[in-house]
C-alpha cells in the first residue's frame, strides 16, 4: 500500500508526529552516557511517547522477520549491532557506537527515525567516518526527494555516497513508505539505478535509512530473534529521517522542534 496525504491537517499530523520522534532521540542522546543501561534507555522512551499522548510503533510489533512481539520501545544497536536491536540489560562503556531508532505513531501518523553515536570521550576515527558517511549518504537521498523523481534516483543517491565512502551495501533492508502504519510501500533500496521504481508524488511520507557495516554486507540474527548484527562482528552506523515529498521538495519532519530538549 502506498499513501498519498493530500490534505493539509494530515500533513500537519505528520509534522507534530516527526517532531515527537526528533525530540525523543535528542533527549535520549543527552541522557546517554558512560554507565547507562539500554533498559534505561528503552523506559525513558515508554515515559516519554505516553507523556505525549503517543503510541510505540514497537512494542506490538510482529512482522515475519522477527520472533514474537518486538516487546520493547526503541530500537537500541551497540557496535556490530546494526537494525532491530533489542534492549537488553547492557551497559554503555566509552567508545561503544551506540544506533537508536524510534517510531511512534501520534494521532494516527507514523515517524520513524534513526541516530548513530559515539558514547563518552572516546572517539574511533573510523567509527567517526562510518557514521559521518550514512549522514552524508541521507542528506543525498533527502535532497534527491522531489515531485517526478523515482525511488531509484533516491537509492542511487544514497548508494553512490556509501559506495565512494567504500562500504558495500547490503539491499535487504532500507528505506520505505510510511503514514498510518510504520512500514508501507514503496521500498527504498540503499544503493540502485536512476530513473527506475515508483515515482514520487507530493503528500508521500518516505522513511530514509542509509545503514552500513564497516567490512562486511552480509548480516545474522541474534538469539534473540530480532537484532541484527554485522557477520564479521564489525561496527556499523544507522541515520534516518522521515520525509514529506512537497511541491518544493523534501521537508524533514524528524527534526527536533523543543529546544533544550
Amino acid at each position: 500500500m502506498i499513501e498519498i496525504l493530500n490534505h493539509p491537517a494530515l500533513l500537519g499530523r505528520a509534522r507534530d508526529a516527526g517532531a515527537l520522534v526528533g525530540d525523543i532521540l535528542r533527549t535520549l542522546r543527552a541522557r546517554t552516557a558512560v554507565g547507562t543501561n539500554l533498559l534505561d534507555i528503552d523506559r525513558w522512551a515508554k515515559e516519554m511517547i505516553a507523556e505525549a499522548g503517543a503510541q510505540s510503533c514497537y512494542v506490538d510489533y510482529e512482522p515475519s522477520f522477527g520472533r514474537g512481539p518486538f516487546a520493547h520501545y526503541i530500537c537500541t544497536g551497540v557496535n556490530d549491532a546494526v537494525l532491530h536491536g533489542r534492549p537488553h540489560d547492557r551497559t554503555l562503556a566509552d567508545g561503544d557506537l551506540l544506533t537508536l531508532d524510534l517510531a511512534v505513531s501520534l494521532r494516527g501518523i507514523a515517524a520513524d527515525a534513526a541516530v548513530s553515536f559515539l558514547v563518552g570521550t572516546s572517539k574511533p576515527p573510523e567509527s567517526v567516518a562510518m557514521i559521518d558517511a550514512t549522514e552524508r549518504a541521507l542528506a543525498a537521498g533527502i535532497a534527491a526527494a522531489r515531485p517526478g523523481a523515482r525511488i531509484g534516483d533516491l537509492s542511487h543517491a544514497i548508494g553512490t555516497v556509501l559506495g565512494e565512502a567504500g562500504y558495500a551495501v547490503n539491499t535487504e533492508f532500507g528505506g520505505h513508505g510510511i503514514g498510518s502504519t510504520m512500514h508501507q510501500d514503496p521500498h527504498v533500496p540503499n544503493t540502485g539505478r536512476p530513473g527506475r521504481g515508483y515515482r514520487l508524488r507530493p503528500g508521500l511520507l518516505l522513511a530514509l535509512e542509509p545503514w552500513v557495516m564497516a567490512d562486511t554486507a552480509e548480516l545474522v540474527t541474534d538469539p534473540d530473534g530480532w537484532t541484527l548484527r554485522s557477520a564479521t562482528g564489525c561496527r556499523t552506523a544507522h541515520s534516518e529521517h522521515t520525509i514529506a515529498v512537497t511541491e518544493e521538495g523534501a521537508e524533514i519532519l524528524t527534526l527536533p522542534k523543543r529546544a533544550g530538549s
